[in-house]
């Protein structure tokens, strides 16, 4: 009879050394205090644990110090595989090829069309993980997993795109799947908030956060929720979906077939078509963005609405959840405090006032890169049984 039966002090062993391994993925690199900390383990569990990986060649320590006192640093070795991220946007593909220490080996960016065809992206996609995987110089039996993400929501049961994602016959598409089978490796697949939430949380400005949203604002508006340190995504895969607030039941017509979304407040299209007959030509998100850091009175006014229903979004955020942090990513993030300000206004009038205190709003700290790094830490989070180690 096995003796790694539920209970046993070889399960128990197992389940250790997971939540130490999960804890050094998800960080990079901790020392082995913090380990202890983050897990609840003993330092004396820790640090058998932490023996038992360095001497398979698993984790590799090192001297550092911590607060004034010598530390032994554990990061997961640099050659016990790597994880490939891929993020579909609205207008670009971007590829990442990383290793379990946190290290970016390879990464690139291409525009993609909107109105590109699932199989033509797909292709796109194979080409680039290929070219990366060679150029950072690892076989393709070294990825332990892909990350990828996608401008929507994933249904959980079928693994199916949402209708509301942003891409235009993409609808129905099974992403993960597709994926997998063309490149031969284990895919894990996510919206493209949750994977800036995530990228935001492991690498950018939630880092030691248990309790945020990431608020991603381009082409569409949508949330990726953090709630005890995980991403929550409800049974059905659309937890998030705050671009579907309605603000006016008499509003525009939104493509979820509701009126007065937020998202069609805020959204990159509504908010050009307000500018572009004083600015003709190709306008762009980035560009108005561009246009009122200059001076530009309309764009800091259309710029300065959106934070404020942005800000109304935030607020019943606020008031169901009650985050720690709010953090601002896609193009409008760029306007820094001409759109944070407002939206830190609107906080203060319709969010309780305890709720309020306790959050800060502040822009993400890796620009465009949030989905893709999220995309190789969505393959960190999701790696089980020692992730193939």
């Amino acid at each position: 009879m096995s003796t790694d039966t539920p209970g046993s002090q070889s399960s128990l062993h197992r389940a250790n050394l997971e939540r130490v391994l999960r804890a050094v993925r998800m960080a990079g690199s901790l020392t082995q205090a913090e380990i202890a900390r983050g897990t609840g383990l003993s330092a004396a569990t820790v640090s058998n644990i932490v023996r038992e990986l360095k001497e398979s060649g698993t984790v590799v320590v090192a001297d550092t110090s911590s607060g004034g006192r010598r530390a032994r640093s554990v990061s997961l070795s640099g050659d016990a595989g790597i994880v490939v991220g891929v993020d579909f946007g609205h207008t670009h593909l971007r590829v990442a090829v990383g290793n379990l220490a946190h290290r970016v080996l390879a990464e690139e960016s291409e525009p993609l069309d909107v109105d590109v065809s699932a199989q033509q992206g797909f292709d796109l996609a194979e080409r680039m993980v290929a070219r990366l995987l060679e150029q950072a110089g690892f076989p393709s039996d070294k990825v332990i997993g892909v990350g990828l993400g996608v401008p929507g929501p994933i249904d959980q049961e079928t693994g199916a795109l949402g209708s509301t994602a942003i891409l235009p016959g993409w609808t129905g598409v099974m992403p993960g799947q597709e994926l997998a089978q063309r490149l031969g490796m284990p895919v894990h697949v996510d919206n493209d908030a949750n994977l800036g939430a995530l990228g935001e949380l492991v690498w950018g400005a939630g880092r030691g956060l248990g309790e945020l949203a990431y608020i991603k604002v381009a082409s569409g508006v949508g949330a990726g929720l953090v709630i005890n340190g995980q991403i929550y995504r409800g049974p059905g895969g659309t937890a998030g979906e705050i671009g579907h607030i309605t603000l006016d039941e008499a509003g525009p017509v939104c493509r979820c077939g509701n009126r007065g979304c937020l998202e069609t407040f805020v959204g990159s299209r509504y908010l050009l078509n307000l500018l572009n007959a004083n600015h003709p030509g190709e306008l762009t998100l980035g560009k108005v963005v561009q246009l009122a850091q200059q001076g530009d009175l309309g764009c800091r006014r259309v710029i300065a609405d959106a934070g404020r229903q942005i800000g109304m979004g935030v607020a019943t955020l606020c008031n169901l959840l009650n985050p720690r942090r709010v953090i601002l990513g896609g193009d409008l993030a760029e306007a820094g405090e001409l759109v944070l300000s407002p939206i830190r206004d609107s906080v203060a009038r319709y969010a309780i006032p305890s709720a309020a205190r306790q959050l800060s709003v502040v822009p993400g700290t890796l620009g465009g890169r949030a989905e893709v790094l999220g995309a190789l830490a969505l393959v960190m989070s999701e790696m089980g049984e020692t992730g193939g180690l």
